[in-house]
């Protein structure tokens, strides 16, 4: 549903191989990709590595460090569903493994390009807020009963389970490409329902003296604004998620015409006290992603997420726990 129409979107990259034993999953991938090839396992690609140039691992978090590694032992550049791995360890080892053998590592961040983000980088790049002082950011939702067989839900963090190691990396990658490196982390971690975690809330204190406070929520029964971020000039407002997930959910192709687009009245605002003023949303761009992996591919530029940065996440995420367990700020 994803990484599917996102592949199938962009010059350059052809799907010629599928991985998957599930029978439905099969019969999906024979009808949207019909000149690819559907195998059960994935050790039956490794052999063709020479016929590939590519794998994107899309599979539950827990594997996604055996499978990355697999492909770079194979010679085969990767992309790796958030998160890289479970465990900051792994992931640290999984770029080492890539630099090692040449081979492009790359982490699927695409919430760097989401709608709202895109627009509030664009105000901050303009300096129109001035200088940041606080950024807000949500992914809540109300979800009061965990989902039968959902291993995000039933997972430990161990295994790639729970809200933190799904929304939480978003949250603090893009707080972190906002602001800079984190210097102290506070966190909170709940699992209100059982199973994994699912109610985070973390408190970053930024090199730059930014402040993040963000929100990752299954249990949310009223979800705050997705962003609010406080300049010294102005604040910025954006009360709804960007609507890529929902689209291709409902089966919009990345390269039709207004995909990514918003509707005026999902656009954010611009806040100066009791003034306000709407601002136009730049349309969200997952399909940015891919392209950038076509030209590292082909160019060798830098890959469009790097994998550093991956591991940066892990270890603030890592300090989150660190910090809800222990009941103190922890430094970084």
């Amino acid at each position: 549903m994803f990484h599917g129409p996102l592949l199938a979107a962009t010059p350059g990259l052809e799907v010629t191989t599928i991985v998957t034993a599930d029978a439905d999953r099969r019969s999906r991938a024979g009808r949207d990709f019909p000149r690819a090839a559907v195998v059960a396992h994935a050790d039956e690609v490794w052999p063709r590595a020479d016929e590939l140039d590519l794998v994107v691992v899309a599979t539950p978090s827990g594997t996604h460090a055996p499978l990355a590694s697999a492909a770079i032992d194979a010679g085969l550049s990767v992309v790796v569903e958030k998160p890289l791995a479970p465990r900051v360890g792994q992931a640290r080892a999984l770029v080492e493994r890539a630099a090692a053998a040449q081979v492009m590592l790359t982490v699927f961040h695409n919430r760097r390009w989401d709608a709202e983000f895109l627009t509030l980088r664009r105000l901050v790049t303009a300096g129109t807020l001035g200088d940041v002082a606080r950024f807000e950011s949500r992914f809540e939702r109300w979800r009061p009963e965990r989902t039968a067989g959902a291993w995000r839900e039933e997972l430990s963090a161990d295994d790639g389970g729970g809200v933190l190691l799904d929304l939480g990396v978003h949250l603090v990658d893009q707080a972190r490409s906002l602001l800079g490196p984190v210097t102290h982390v506070y966190g909170e971690v709940a699992a209100r329902r059982g199973g994994s975690d699912d109610d985070v809330f973390a408190a970053l204190q930024h090199a730059s003296g930014a402040r993040s406070h963000l929100w990752a929520s299954a249990v949310a029964a009223a979800p705050g604004p997705r962003l609010r971020v406080l300049g010294t000039g102005a604040g910025y407002l954006a009360p709804y998620l960007d609507g890529q997930e929902d689209a291709l959910r409902a089966g919009r192709r990345p390269d039709e015409a207004g995909f990514g687009e918003e509707p005026a009245e999902c656009w954010g605002r611009l806040v100066r006290g009791e003034e306000e003023e709407p601002v136009p949303s730049a349309p969200g761009r997952w399909v940015e992603f891919y392209r950038g992996v076509v030209r590292a591919l082909r160019d060798g530029v830098a890959p469009p997420v790097d994998p550093r940065d991956a591991v940066a996440v892990l270890e603030v995420l890592d300090a989150v726990r660190r910090s809800a367990a222990d009941r103190h700020v922890v430094a970084l």
